[in-house]
């Protein structure tokens, strides 16, 4: 029976979230109950890719990838597969329209971390997260607007603000582990891979550009994904704030976290600014 298959295809998207990235689970959870397996399908995917290309170091990692890639390109075909994460996704693609082009831009990125070490220019940074980011919050988008093409276009850009936001604060936090194992190098702005006051104010700069701008879409998401994308937008934002005031120098030597009962009062506070439409 192929709809209990398929139920047990997002219940493995949603486990995979939860034990990723509490996070964005929790974000989840604050999104319309209609719309949550669709974003729960989105990230399991993209978290396999994800794993593939930093986390299997002891396996061809290319090989991983082309596998996980042509099945990828049955699934979408066939509408099927066997693979329970690209089973559920093909679904979320077909039933949402999701375009060809943002899956290749973002297997296209994801295939740049199998060799590319460094990015020495803003163009070559701005198409790496054009493709690792963006592009899944045009996917995101639209579960969220449900078919609404208009509405679409509209949030578009904002859309991927808040992706390239996303991906940024997470490339700042991340720096050490990025530097030290994966010996990757993302912010063309650090010159000589350390990073230096002067470089840190730049980068959070750009990064609050990125959250102003899409703070404005937020405001006019639909009712059911308003509130999830604001409580992932008050935690990312609480983060920058805490990697602002945060030395250089320790950024290159720990990561940068938020605790769990400061999560909690942030989810407060979003909800506080929900219900009193302060949005």
């Amino acid at each position: 029976m192929k709809q209990l298959f398929d139920k047990l295809s997002y219940q493995c998207s949603h486990k995979v979230t939860s034990l990723y990235s509490t996070s964005f689970s929790l974000a989840v959870k604050m999104l319309s109950p209609k719309i949550q397996k669709d974003i729960y399908a989105i990230y399991g995917f993209v978290r396999f890719a994800d794993e593939i290309v930093d986390t299997f170091h002891d396996y061809d990692k290319e090989l991983l990838l082309d596998e996980f890639e042509k099945d990828l390109e049955k699934a979408l075909e066939r509408r099927l597969s066997m693979n329970p994460i690209l089973n559920s996704f093909q679904e979320v693609v077909h039933k949402n329209n999701i375009e060809a082009d943002l899956i290749d831009h973002f297997m296209k990125s994801m295939r740049a971390d199998l060799n590319k070490q460094e990015y020495k220019s803003i163009e070559e940074y701005e198409e790496y997260i054009y493709g690792s980011a963006d592009v899944v919050g045009l996917m995101c988008l639209k579960v969220f607007v449900q078919g609404d093409q208009k509405r679409y276009d509209e949030l578009k850009e904002p859309a991927m603000k808040l992706g390239s936001a996303f991906q940024k604060v997470n490339f700042l936090r991340d720096l050490k582990d990025d530097t030290e194992n994966l010996h990757r190098s993302y912010f063309p702005h650090i010159k000589g891979g350390i990073i230096d006051s002067e470089s840190k104010e730049l980068i959070i700069e750009e990064i609050n550009r990125d959250f102003e701008e899409a703070y404005v879409g937020i405001q006019k998401l639909p009712i059911e994904a308003k509130f999830g994308v604001y409580t992932a937008y008050i935690y990312y934002r609480k983060l920058l704030r805490k990697l602002n005031v945060t030395k250089a120098s320790e950024i290159r030597e720990k990561r940068i976290r938020i605790s769990n009962p400061m999560k909690m009062v942030l989810l407060t506070k979003s909800f506080v600014n929900y219900k009193l439409n302060l949005l």
